[in-house]
């Protein structure tokens, strides 16, 4: 029959599909951890991973050394030494969709587009008081102050200059406590916002899945190997 080859191909795809969303949760990355979660020797830092149903943030807490190490944050605007801010939180996503969608009601078919194909990237940084734990879509570290450093370093190079410094992008944010930067690379389907999270917290020591598209899978690899 003619429609059979049509319907094997799509079950080839199918196939094709699920065995990298398992290869990329369930294959761990690096294949040998370095440091666990709650084996680091000697001071560790926590962090915290947050998670929507699409997209991850990371927490990092604020301190004198963390805004003395993005010290843009405050020269934005953002209110990172008010005596209540507890918490500095990390993004990093396609522009479009990012920036033009801060709820699904405002979803629209163009940043929908690119971020299904291709765009230019950002980062989203926004400060938080006290965090209630637990809950279902908060994960919590304990990290070594080597894994704690080489975090921040990835966190601080997402960030793109612009004239020689870091700038926020003008009128953008969702809020008074939040705003938008240009960040280095390009945001694609495949190299997503969980990626980028994925890439952080193996700097900082953990073990993730080989590639994770989507919070959730993110969630299990980091549940299974940390």
């Amino acid at each position: 029959m003619s429609w059979r080859r049509p319907l094997r191909w799509l079950a080839a795809v199918l196939l094709t599909a699920i065995l990298c969303v398992a290869a990329g949760t369930f294959v761990p990355r690096p294949l040998w951890p370095v440091a666990k979660a709650g084996t680091a020797v000697g001071e560790t830092h926590r962090i915290l991973v947050l998670s929507n149903p699409i997209h991850t943030d990371i927490a990092i807490p604020v301190t004198a050394e963390t805004l003395a190490r993005f010290p843009f944050l405050s020269e934005s605007g953002m209110p990172v030494a008010h005596p209540d801010a507890r918490w500095l939180i990390f993004g990093w996503g396609g522009r479009a969709f990012y920036m033009e969608t801060p709820a699904w009601s405002d979803l629209k078919p163009v940043p929908l587009f690119k971020g299904l194909t291709l765009d230019r990237s950002v980062v989203h940084a926004d400060v938080a008081g006290e965090i209630i734990e637990p809950a279902d879509h908060i994960a919590s570290f304990e990290i070594g102050t080597e894994g704690y450093q080489r975090l921040l370093s990835f966190i601080e190079a997402s960030f793109a200059t612009v004239d020689g410094r870091i700038a926020a992008i003008p009128d953008a944010g969702y809020g008074e406590n939040d705003r938008f930067f240009e960040a280095n690379g390009w945001f694609s389907a495949l190299r997503g916002c969980n990626t980028w999270t994925a890439k952080a917290l193996r700097e900082a020591g953990l073990q993730t899945g080989w590639w994770n598209p989507l919070p959730v899978l993110l969630s299990a690899s980091l549940t299974l190997y940390n």
